[in-house]
């Protein structure tokens, strides 16, 4: 009797302890300032689908994370516990997790996760350095059958892994049954001598391994000469696309000034899964820095510019590459000013965050504009306010924008 006694009074006080806590925890995230947008034009509808994570500071002794979705501020200290645990996830990994929990178990990367109507595909390496100094890494290789849920996983041993220091998977596509993972690669090299490699992997997922190990790209370098491989926003990660674009940008890092970019060495590639051919884009409308700095969606990519103290947005066909549309958006330009912008269902995004080039805050509301991408027409527009009890002190930090 004694033990069931002692157990229900540790039950007591457990449960006890969690109502104190949460009950704190509520009290404590009241008493926090709310943010919320004020509608300058349009229907707040449009806000629907808009998700912004920022962080709340008060000087160096307060940081608090946030989420402002439809419209409605909710601070980390108000989520559970197992949320605050998992920490911040992409609505679409919420998404498939709620969908296909099983197979989506230990998955939290969206550059390696692949989805058409009939398949989830999934690719990671699992990497460790050894004690001499080399590299053991495996792919993690997953494949869900929507239709009937049958799932195939497994590993597979990473080819020429001893080479490698450093592996990054970038993107997935299934094409023709088979899994073709591309990946950027710091390799070994002899003497001071530093490569950078982008490698397609073709994997075969029904026999359970790895078809071809193709290096798309290579290049070593000597300090102080730099090699960097970077690719646009992936604006619709996970989709099937046909082509992705890669900027090599090659530069140097003089002893004394800034680091320099060797523009007239660097180039823009562009590989088709379907054709299989890695081709140099020739210098024309579409350029090296509107390519790096684009957002694609695995059909489209689109480029902001500044002209006339207006934004545009140029739309630029990937297969073809060719400019699409021009559109110009209804909100001022200010090259001091940071931005963030999202695509989808034909509609741009744009959040000017309220920071300026620096990272520092400019002390002005953060604005956001959703407009029509092909007409440019306004179909939102506002700013953040923020409720005036026991806001002196805090500044708003926006951390990047997603459309659900």
């Amino acid at each position: 009797m004694k033990r069931y006694l002692c157990s229900i009074i540790i039950g007591m006080v457990v449960i006890l302890s969690i109502g104190t806590y949460y009950v704190k925890v509520a009290s404590s995230a009241s008493s926090l300032p709310k943010y919320t947008f004020k509608t300058l034009e349009g229907s707040d509808k449009e806000l629907d689908p808009v998700i912004i994570n920022a962080t709340l500071q008060n000087g160096s002794t307060f940081y608090e994370p946030l989420t402002i979705e439809s419209n409605t501020t909710t601070y980390a200290s108000e989520m559970s516990y197992l949320e605050n645990l998992t920490g911040r996830q992409d609505h679409l990994i919420e998404r498939l997790v709620k969908e296909h929990r099983s197979f989506m178990r230990g998955k939290d990367s969206i550059s390696s996760l692949y989805e058409d109507d009939d398949f989830l595909a999934y690719a990671w390496v699992n990497s460790d350095i050894t004690n001499n100094g080399k590299m053991e890494a495996k792919f993690d290789i997953g494949l869900l059958e929507k239709k009937d849920e049958e799932e195939t996983s497994f590993q597979i041993e990473l080819p020429n892994q001893g080479r490698i220091m450093n592996i990054d998977v970038r993107d997935v596509q299934l094409v023709h049954s088979k899994l073709q993972v591309l990946t950027m690669n710091d390799v070994n090299s002899n003497n001071e001598k530093q490569t950078k490699e982008v490698h397609l992997y073709t994997i075969d997922v029904a026999n359970k391994k790895i078809l071809s190990d193709k290096t798309l790209v290579s290049e070593t370098f000597t300090d102080p000469n730099q090699v960097d491989f970077q690719m646009p926003i992936d604006v619709a990660p996970s989709k099937p696309n046909n082509m992705v674009f890669i900027s090599l940008i090659k530069g140097v890092n003089h002893e004394e000034g800034p680091y320099e970019e060797k523009l007239k060495e660097s180039k823009l590639l562009s590989y088709n899964y379907e054709t299989e051919k890695l081709e140099t884009v020739k210098k024309g409308s579409l350029s090296l820095d509107m390519a790096r700095s684009g957002y694609a969606d695995g059909k489209n990519l689109y480029v902001v510019e500044m002209k006339s103290g207006k934004y545009r947005i140029k739309t630029f066909d990937l297969s073809s590459q060719t400019l699409t549309n021009d559109t110009e958006l209804d909100i001022a330009a200010n090259k001091e000013e940071q931005y963030t912008a999202a695509f989808k269902n034909g509609r741009v995004y744009f959040l000017l965050n309220g920071m300026n080039q620096d990272g520092l805050l400019t002390y002005k509301p953060a604005k956001l504009l959703i407009a029509d991408i092909k007409t440019g027409k306004t179909l939102y527009k506002g700013e953040t306010v923020i409720n005036k009890k026991n806001s002196k002190g805090f500044e708003l930090y926006i951390d990047d924008l997603e459309i659900k």
